[in-house]
């Protein structure tokens, strides 16, 4: 869920071809059931080669565990010039955009 008090950020490629490796990156979380409660995975994905550049598992929806994830992902592969996720709040929080 999108905080109210987050920036927006626009989206930068509904016309651009995807057309080489770390030209787009995305991010996006989904939840896993266990047992008692939910695991929740969140993968940054190169769009061209869809290629997983890294991933975390969290028993919360802190973000923590995000900024985990893209840290690793630069560190092993660069930067993007264009990295989308949807507008949650653990995407558009300072601890993560700052990265």
């Amino acid at each position: 869920m999108r905080h109210p008090g987050h920036k927006i950020y626009p989206y930068l490629f509904r016309e651009l071809a995807i057309d080489r490796p770390n030209q787009v990156w995305c991010a996006d979380i989904t939840y896993l059931p266990m047992r008692q409660g939910f695991l929740y995975l969140v993968a940054i994905m190169d769009w061209y080669s869809r290629k997983v550049l890294s991933w975390r598992l969290s028993n919360t929806m802190h973000a923590d565990f995000c900024v985990e994830a893209l840290e690793e992902a630069h560190a092993r592969h660069g930067r993007p010039e264009i990295f989308n996720t949807d507008q949650g709040s653990q995407f558009t929080g300072a601890e993560f955009t700052g990265c």
